[in-house]
């Protein structure tokens, strides 16, 4: 089969080379899979460079998101050939590549309201969103919503999350392209960090409050502007530092101005609370299922492309998520 590899660290398009390596065969417990569709993540990216905080022994295949067909199981694994399902093959074997190998108890089905790029975009990034907004920061009905980077990836995600938990959504982008796709998916209001006063905008559509909540996968200036716009109570969660700089928080003012900031790394819940993870899948289903949530594809492009759609997430230039398709036409 052909799959994407990292023999040594550095940027993605540099590093990635696409190989023809023996397909892979499933072990006791484990589905040899079909990849239908494999979501690129920005963690793909710290991979390449190794800056990630799982460093697998080189050579490895990228992509840890899939949505994609059982083709066979392993002694032992229950999985019913043909069906299509959601699945983060183990690394060192990622899943930018034709096949994949997973843990048969870790798949979860696909929903049939979403097609296959879609769904292979739903499981990371909804489920890191709906923990970080409902059950770090206990989002209300009515609350003020401030989502960083709200036409990418992520941030899509929670601002479809918080419009669908009834809140008050204000997306920031970069940019009038981003802009016009925040508005498309329903931000109350939308304010592009290159051009408007972030901190002032949110205190005058919050009549002087201040965000509730703040979902921050952004980090650096990001995160400082936030601070200085968090409500009374307000709740900061920190997603990730996809702007490349870590802040350093200055718990006296968190003191002072009486707010919380929330560490989230969804990835702890697949083994402190895997029930959650299951009943937030099932929760996400219904979501999809209804029309309230749908993963906002930016681009749909064949295997050969992987590597450049790594690198355009690692640079932010993408818009929502770019999947890869092998064997399809890219879309934009």
């Amino acid at each position: 089969m052909k799959a994407w590899r990292v023999h040594a660290n550095g940027e993605p398009r540099e590093v990635m080379r696409l190989e023809e390596v023996p397909d892979p065969q499933p072990g006791p417990g484990q589905l040899l899979l079909r990849v239908r569709a494999a979501n690129v993540n920005f963690p793909d990216a710290l991979l390449c460079r190794g800056h990630y905080q799982v460093r697998p022994p080189l050579p490895f295949t990228p992509g840890v998101e899939i949505c994609g067909e059982v083709l066979a199981a392993g002694d032992g694994a229950a999985g019913e050939v043909g069906a299509r399902v959601l699945a983060q093959p183990p690394l060192p074997d990622g899943g930018f590549a034709e096949l994949a190998v997973v843990d048969a108890a870790t798949v979860r089905p696909a929903p049939e309201a979403l097609d296959d790029a879609e769904a292979a975009a739903l499981h990371i990034g909804y489920q890191t969103g709906w923990f970080g907004l409902h059950r770090r920061a206990r989002l209300r009905a009515g609350e003020t919503l401030l989502v960083h980077a709200a036409a990418g990836g992520v941030g899509s995600a929670a601002v479809q999350l918080g419009k669908a938990a009834g809140a008050q959504v204000i997306g920031v982008v970069g940019g009038a392209d981003k802009a016009r796709t925040a508005r498309e998916l329903g931000c109350d209001l939308v304010l592009d960090r290159r051009s408007d006063d972030l901190v002032a905008a949110v205190k005058e559509a919050t009549g002087g409050r201040g965000a509730d909540v703040v979902y921050d996968p952004v980090g650096g200036d990001a995160y400082a502007k936030s601070v200085k716009c968090i409500a009374f109570e307000g709740r900061i969660v920190v997603v990730g530092f996809a702007g490349g700089s870590i802040p350093s928080p200055a718990l006296n003012h968190a003191l002072v101005k009486n707010y919380a900031i929330l560490g989230l790394h969804w990835g702890l819940y697949n083994t402190k609370d895997p029930a959650a993870v299951d009943a937030c899948h099932e929760e996400l289903t219904k979501l999809a299922a209804q029309g309230v949530i749908k993963p906002l594809i930016g681009g749909r492009v064949p295997l050969a492309e992987a590597a450049e759609a790594v690198q355009r997430v690692a640079d932010g230039t993408s818009v929502g998520r770019l999947v890869v398709v092998p064997g399809a036409e890219a879309t934009r």
